[in-house]
């Protein structure tokens, strides 16, 4: 379940981060890799005083928990706060699979990353965000404000920029349906019913489903 969700933040919003990160500085993304990310880790990291972290944390928190289309998808339980990378000549990210465990308040498992592009594609050249399923290689470059949501399990890179730059912010989240296949299929099925109130209002054919979509929630969720 690779899914891109265009314009969740406006050029307003985009601004504003922009404003908020430009009140720290960077530093090289080396220094919070870990040792098998090292040699393949080339971008630089933002580093910025808590409460402007706690700034921008809190605006992408909850621009992606208002969004319908995102808690659909995630089912999220946990999100790790947000870092911020920008890419220059030369910058990028080599094959790599994101840590399965990740260190907050507590332990929480990486089921779900997600990017936040706040450069267009124009503004850099190179440093598409490329995800290997079934041996097959997908290409993203998306626009400023759009987020992709995909597997923590995918192996995935970023490619070298090869001019100007690419900013983009980072999460990862634990869902409360750890699979990617269970949570595919309470999509599909929120989408059936949704679609069947749509066109015909509340029939029985919506409330079987959604009895199924609760139960199969039921069952498949961790608290």
């Amino acid at each position: 379940m690779i899914t891109p969700i265009p314009k969740l933040l406006n050029t307003v919003q985009i601004q504003a981060l922009r404003n908020l990160i430009k009140q720290g500085e960077f530093e090289d993304g080396k220094k919070t890799a870990g040792w098998h990310a090292k040699d393949v880790k080339r971008n630089r990291q933002w580093q910025a005083s808590d409460e402007i972290k706690q700034q921008l944390n809190e605006h992408l928190t909850q621009t992606l928990s208002s969004c319908a289309e995102f808690t659909a998808r995630t089912y999220a339980k946990n999100l790790m706060p947000f870092i911020v990378s920008l890419s220059t000549q030369g910058g990028g990210y080599g094959d790599h699979i994101d840590d399965a465990l990740m260190h907050h308040e507590h332990l929480v498992r990486t089921d779900i990353s997600c990017t936040v592009f706040l450069s267009d594609p124009n503004e850099y050249d190179g440093g598409e965000l490329v995800m290997t399923l079934g041996g097959v290689e997908m290409s993203y470059k998306l626009n400023a404000g759009d987020v992709i949501i995909y597997p923590s399990t995918t192996l995935h890179r970023v490619n070298p920029v090869t001019s100007g730059s690419r900013l983009v912010a980072l999460t990862w989240i634990e869902s409360l349906v750890s699979g990617a296949d269970k949570r595919e299929m309470l999509y599909d099925l929120d989408c059936a019913r949704k679609g069947i109130m749509g066109q015909q209002g509340k029939t029985s054919e919506f409330d079987l489903i959604t009895k199924t979509h609760a139960n199969l929630l039921r069952r498949w969720a961790t608290t």
